[in-house]
């Protein structure tokens, strides 16, 4: 029996989802007789501040929203912006008759599940609604199939959410007081960044080195290797490029023989520099050549899993250049409107549905010889999986080519992205053959030498027809690319053509990228996949890492916060210990340890029998500090004791030369010398400058550029001093008042200030240019009827203005030579209206992937921008017009076209203030008019009143009875 002919029979429904987009899909797979409704999100959680909490609640409790004394109760209130829903949902509720929850399957979806039991506190029967993916089927199937709520993933849900409340609220004041104000720490995200930050510690620390080494193109005289005996090889090349590798037996060295001090890390290898590899070149010119060995190798590829949660963001990042952030917002708008199952998910599990329609798909679309006989299974690589859903595929029980799905932009690319890869894994292996080819000589000098050259021939591509996975290495060869290799045997002569000497250096550690650090988050196992994104998210909305293209970069204000929690909270930041607290919460999770005790061991150090760590991990949350004697407690008595944190030596880094880099509260600079010391040297360093490329040098350049004030002359007028400074909002010069000066109060008197021009630099700027600035706005004269027309400097450039009336100026210098008549005839035209003449591109980037449009970037009013004509997206902290690649102009316009328009509030019509007097008026003069008239009628109206209500109530309570045996004469038949 379908839902809506059992609604019929059974009442109204309240279905409750987290989102109006999912609620808005379901409501059309129900039918009439349901409502649904969006909770839109969490309704309640812990209080974001003290003015959230309930006065009864006083002291720590008030500041931490959790009660650490009464076993960390914690306090919920419902958030402000939800009330009226909340109120909605409780109407809603008092008109139906069975409630069904149905937030996503996951911790959260519970929590949010269970607070809303809490809060609406329903009266008729509640039932637990699950599916994985929004089809007609699967909702009709959650109806028929409820369950009840998961008190223990709810349990789980809540203890993740006071430690992270319990960290975020001790360390965080931490870092106000020793760094700089409004940071944030967090249990993932002081790990995530700590691993970005080692990162550009290796890069710093590294030492490049130099090596050089031999390649030679070599012909052979027969077809080429690899090919089909009935093709005939006439694909394969007749020539092959092949590398030194060895000479006289001894290896040469490559990149992977050095360390990151640029030394060989073993002395069995032979490094060649540049003498030597030309010496040798040249004495292989005419040596004789041939085939040394020749070794053949079977080759197969098996297809990759179908998609969880990490592996759709690295991909994603990979291939369509998406953020983890935009993926999953794009992913989430595909799983509302039911192209795909859930997206947050460990699994890589397929159902048998599932695997019936890839199947089906492989036939339809390659026939059946790229078909496996039995289908794939693909085993759960991540620890802990929390999830009960499905790998992330296409819904439904036959998938929809992206061709059929009707979307486009980027839904249309992460749909194929998906459907792709669904597909390939559950189609046949890759198979070929792969070739090393080793060719020696020697030398005019009598030195052996011997090249190598490797090939890869694809015979039978297999699932490669359908999906080839990327790499997160750019320069990286994909599995699907063959390197074929003329078909030769050990013994046949082979012809040197050219052989060149090749100088190489040793490249630093790659940065992370948000692809590379998800996977290194989930190979370390800190964190959980779902919340991977949104880590990332915050760490660059905190400014503690920030973008360079796609590469993640550590800001100077992130090394000062990892070396405090390194130094005075050193467990908290451990790989291994943050590990170690996620089995913890995932023992909690399956029942197999308690919340409370092991909340209690972490904050407050106590050992606790069956409550604690991970088994064998001693100590626990007792260790938190760095086991030096010093914080041997839990949480509370490492924020407790603070007295050790050398605010300065934690915020301070040898540059060398003795430059040392300090983080103010203000942003980073170089020093040399101690303050108010003579010699004592001191320049801003710019935000956006990556740390490794903070040389010494760079260093001296910085210092030896003019800072501070310039003193410029005496204004002749006054006497006044007039200087020349770099502030926070670009240079100026301003006047320096005498001692005595009154600077408050109604006497006060403000030292005149102006910017300079963009045409002005600090270190060129004159006395006479400074008078002229501080003498603006200039009077240009005026017009006929005598109002005063004026040339200055404003916000967005230079304009004339006459009373109210301000016209734009196309250059600076037009403030000081415009003329009268000049400014008369600009005054003559008709004022512009609506936006002015489009600016030039500041650079242009290419074509976006998904729009097919160019991309620019443009100055705006509020900064530089990209743009693809149709999506504008403003450069984040760390982007820069210079620095800018197209790959990150193609994901910023992604992450804006994901987020979607951004919704206008509805405007309120206007009061009828006047209307509304006179109505009122008219009304107060009726009311007394008819005063009396009313007065006298009220008595009669009300026993006439009094006698039809009572009749009204006994008609009424009759048909009720009525109703009533009826229905129980008809549950009876």
């Amino acid at each position: 029996m379908s839902p809506t002919s059992e609604t019929a029979q059974g009442g109204r429904r309240l279905v409750i989802v987290e989102s109006p987009a999912k609620a808005k899909t379901i409501k059309g797979y129900l039918g009439p007789g349901y409502v649904v409704e969006a909770s839109v999100g969490h309704i309640r959680d812990l209080p974001n501040g003290a003015a959230e909490v309930p006065e009864k609640y006083t002291g720590e409790v008030r500041r931490l929203g959790v009660d650490v004394e009464h076993d960390f109760q914690p306090i919920y209130v419902v958030n402000a912006d939800k009330k009226a829903q909340v109120r909605k949902l409780k109407e809603q509720l008092a008109g139906s008759d069975e409630l069904y929850l149905a937030t996503d399957e996951d911790r959260e979806g519970e929590a949010i599940a269970w607070h809303l039991l809490e809060v609406l506190k329903p009266k008729v029967p509640v039932k637990r609604m699950v599916f994985h993916e929004i089809t007609k089927a699967a909702i009709q199937e959650a109806v028929a199939n409820p369950r009840e709520l998961n008190k223990r993933m709810v349990d789980a849900q809540e203890t993740r959410r006071i430690l992270d409340r319990l960290y975020g609220y001790e360390v965080s004041p931490v870092l106000w007081k020793k760094v700089m104000p409004r940071l944030s720490a967090g249990r993932v995200q002081s790990v995530a960044t700590r691993l970005v930050v080692e990162r550009e510690r290796e890069r710093i620390a590294f030492r490049s080195a130099e090596y050089w080494d031999l390649t030679g193109t070599f012909s052979a005289g027969r077809a080429g290797w690899g090919a089909a005996p009935e093709a005939g090889g006439a694909s394969d090349p007749a020539a092959f490029t092949a590398r030194l590798a060895s000479v006289d037996g001894r290896r040469v060295a490559q990149g992977r023989d050095f360390g990151p001090d640029g030394r060989l890390k073993s002395d069995q290898v032979l490094h060649l520099d540049e003498a030597n590899a030309r010496a040798l070149k040249a004495a292989l010119e005419n040596a004789a050549f041939s085939v040394r060995s020749v070794e053949s190798k079977p080759y197969r590829r098996s297809p990759y899993a179908p998609f969880r949660t990490t592996t759709l963001q690295q991909e994603a990042s990979r291939k369509l250049g998406f953020g983890a952030k935009a993926t999953m917002q794009i992913a989430q708008k595909l799983y509302e409107n039911g192209f795909i199952t859930y997206m947050r998910t460990d699994s890589t599990t397929l159902s048998d549905t599932a695997v019936a329609a890839a199947r089906a798909q492989v036939t339809q679309l390659y026939g059946g010889d790229y078909l496996p006989e039995k289908p794939r299974t693909y085993a759960g690589k991540v620890k802990n999986a929390q999830e009960a859903h499905e790998a992330i595929r296409p819904s439904g029980d036959r998938f929809r080519t992206p061709a059929e799905t009707g979307l486009t932009g980027d839904q249309f690319r992460l749909y194929e992205l998906i459907w792709k890869r669904t597909v390939a894994s559950q189609m046949k292996d890759a198979v070929g053959n792969s070739v090393t080819v080793r060719i020696g000589g020697t030398g005019s000098d009598g030195r052996d030498a011997e090249f190598s050259a490797s090939g890869k021939t694809i015979t039978f591509h297999g699932f490669m027809k359908a999906y080839v996975e990327g790499a997160d290495d750019p320069n990286a060869e994909l599995d699907d690319r063959e390197r074929r290799l003329p078909q030769v045997a050990e013994g046949d002569p082979l012809t040197a053509e050219e052989i060149t000497a090749d100088g190489h250096a040793t490249k630093p550690p790659a940065r992370y990228t948000e692809a590379s650090l998800v996977k290194e988050l989930e190979e370390r196992e800190i964190g959980r996949p779902s919340t991977y994104a949104s880590i990332i998210g915050t760490i660059l909305d905190r400014g503690y890492v920030f973008k360079k293209g796609t590469a993640l970069v550590p800001s100077f204000l992130s090394f000062a916060v990892v070396n405090l929690l390194e130094k005075h909270f050193g467990r908290l930041v451990d790989y291994d210990f943050t590990a170690r607290m996620e089995d913890d919460l995932d023992r909690i999770a399956r029942g197999e340890a308690q919340a409370v005790p092991w909340l209690r061991r972490f904050y407050f150090g106590e050992t606790v029998p069956g409550g604690g760590f991970a088994a064998g991990a001693e100590g626990g949350a007792a260790e938190a500090g760095n086991g030096d004697g010093d914080h041997l407690g839990g949480l509370k008595e490492l924020v407790t004791d603070l007295g050790a944190i050398d605010a300065r030596e934690i915020s301070s880094f040898p540059v060398g030369s003795g430059i040392v880099l300090r983080v103010g509260r203000y942003g980073p600079y170089v020093e040399r010398g101690e303050k108010d010391a003579e010699g004592h040297q001191r320049a801003d360093v710019p935000a956006d400058l990556a740390p490794d490329e903070l040389t010494v040098e760079l260093a001296e350049e910085l210092l030896a550029k003019p800072s501070g004030d310039f003193e410029l002359g005496k204004d002749p007028e006054t006497g006044h001093e007039i200087v020349a400074k770099d502030g926070r909002y670009g240079p100026y010069v301003t006047e320096i008042l005498p001692e005595g000066t009154p600077r408050t109060g109604k006497n006060a008197v403000k030292p005149r200030t102006a910017s300079l021009f963009k045409s002005m630099a600090l270190d060129t700027v004159t006395l006479e240019d400074a008078l002229r600035l501080m003498s603006l706005p200039r009077v240009v004269g005026t017009d006929a009827e005598g109002v005063e027309i004026t040339a200055q400097n404003g916000r967005y450039g230079p304009y004339l203005k006459k009373g109210t009336d301000s016209r734009s100026l196309e250059t600076e210098d037009q403030i000081f030579g415009i003329t009268l008549d000049e400014a008369l005839a600009i005054y003559a035209q008709p004022k512009q209206r609506g936006r002015a003449a489009a600016k030039p591109p500041l650079k242009e980037l290419g074509t976006d992937p998904v729009s097919e449009r160019p991309v620019v970037v443009k100055d705006g009013r509020f900064g530089p921008y990209v743009t693809d004509g149709e999506t504008n997206a403003t450069l984040r902290t760390g982007d820069s017009v210079e620095t800018i690649t197209p790959e990150r102009g193609y994901e910023l316009l992604a992450e804006k076209r994901a987020k979607g328009p951004v919704k206008k509030a509805a405007k309120k019509a206007p009061a009828k203030k006047a209307a509304a007097k006179k109505t009122a008026a008219k009304k107060t003069a009726a009311k007394k008019t008819t005063a009396a008239k009313t007065a006298t009628r009220k008595t009669a109206a009300k026993k006439t009143t009094a006698a039809k209500t009572t009749a009204a109530k006994t008609a009424a309570k009759k048909a009720t009875a009525d109703r009533t045996a009826a229905n129980t004469a008809s549950s009876d038949a």
